[in-house]
């Protein structure tokens, strides 16, 4: 259903990572068909978090002042112990922090990032965005790539991605790798009016207040007349990944032990979406031929380091980077990205779970916890996730 054929990249997924990877291939030259199962373009959920490596890639994606208009700059990141409400640690994260990194520390809601990014797509003459997109399957071959949707629509092009989440379809019938591990952690995000939001919670900073097997996140959203909140804890129940609504009861349920001070945040929401959350194992490879994955379809991971979409963005610039060094030789360039991609983001995945641990601990473990970061400077906070918040577009073929 495209026009040249030879020259058209099939992405399976129009979220954040489908989006902004649909923007990496038309810079680079290429005609671009998303395909999309929902029936209108936007993104569901509350809140994320946008370190300065993901600003880097939205303005490499021309998406950064977009971005930046509708995003709240934080002044400090905040970890709280939820049993005796000591600080555990405080991170300011203002101008020297934006000196150091090149970039801010912001907080954002998710459908206003997915608007900033379909903004540009919708600027490009050769994106082509296909809602009410099922897949039902996927081919390719030597020479292409070609999707069959479940109304009988068929999609012919040059190459496939995957940016179809957690679930993918793509990474399902070709890589066959197996499923997602689902550890057995529930989120619950909600949004909160920022009349309801307590007085002395009413903070400028990504605070998270950590408790055993649990935790809660609060920060201003949207021009600080929301405050998204999130609690995560520890089910009790078998869990399978997946969406649904949620109760006020349960998250009740799992918060008796932890002080008053952020349990009160628990009665606000009028409303809850509840996500049970799972991410893989790093593998060594996303694709072969003419096929890769993106985003969550790639690397999901754990919700702990605030990274998500952040490494969605990062994967899409660092695609457009791999097409012009390679001279758009597409099986090349997928190889290249991978072979630059799939150590970063296993990376992260891993610290992703061995800070949830640390958010989690009880016992002496959290008595260590809350002693790790005594007195440490602002300085040594930035060098330890200069590894992480360093990244540019510029040097990530490096």
């Amino acid at each position: 259903m495209s026009g040249d054929t030879k020259n058209t990249i099939l992405l399976a997924g129009g979220g954040i990572g489908g989006m902004a990877c649909a923007l990496a291939l038309a810079e680079a030259g290429f005609e671009v068909d998303v395909l999309e199962q929902a029936p209108e373009i936007g993104e569901i959920g509350a809140g994320i978090q946008l370190g300065p490596n993901a600003f880097n890639a939205l303005d490499s994606l021309g998406c950064g002042p977009r971005t930046r208009a509708r995003a709240v700059y934080t002044d400090d990141l905040v970890m709280m112990d939820a049993v005796d409400e000591s600080v555990v640690a405080a991170v300011p994260v203002r101008e020297a922090f934006r000196q150091r990194f090149g970039n801010p520390y912001a907080v954002i809601h998710r459908a206003d990032i997915h608007l900033s990014i379909y903004e540009e797509v919708q600027t490009k003459p050769n994106i082509r965005v296909h809602t009410s997109t099922k897949i039902a399957s996927v081919d390719v071959r030597a020479d292409g790539a070609s999707v069959t949707a479940t109304d009988g629509r068929v999609f012919e092009g040059a190459a496939l991605i995957g940016c179809d989440g957690v679930h993918s379809v793509v990474r399902k019938q070709l890589l066959g790798d197996g499923g997602a591990h689902v550890p057995g952690h529930v989120v619950y995000r909600a949004v909160c009016p920022r009349d309801e939001m307590p007085e002395d919670l009413r903070w400028n900073a990504a605070a998270i207040w950590v408790g055993p097997k649990c935790h809660i996140v609060h920060y201003p959203l949207r021009g600080g007349e929301q405050y998204n909140i999130v609690v995560t804890f520890h089910s009790r129940e078998h869990e399978e990944w997946g969406v649904r609504e949620g109760s006020r009861e349960e998250v009740m349920s799992y918060f008796t032990h932890i002080s008053a001070k952020p349990r009160q945040l628990l009665s606000k929401p009028t409303s809850w979406r509840r996500w049970t959350i799972a991410d893989r194992d790093p593998v060594l490879k996303w694709g072969e031929g003419r096929y890769t994955l993106i985003g969550d379809a790639a690397h999901p991971m754990l919700q702990y380091m605030a990274q998500g979409a952040c490494m969605a963005m990062e994967d899409a610039v660092t695609l457009r980077e791999a097409m012009k060094a390679t001279g758009n030789d597409i099986e090349k360039a997928f190889r290249l990205y991978e072979e630059k991609r799939i150590p970063r983001t296993a990376r992260v995945v891993l610290s992703a779970r061995e800070m949830g641990r640390v958010f989690h601990a009880d016992g002496a473990e959290r008595l260590v916890r809350n002693t790790m970061w005594k007195d440490r400077s602002p300085e040594r906070f930035y060098d330890s996730v200069e590894w992480l918040y360093g990244w540019t577009a510029e040097k990530c073929l490096a």
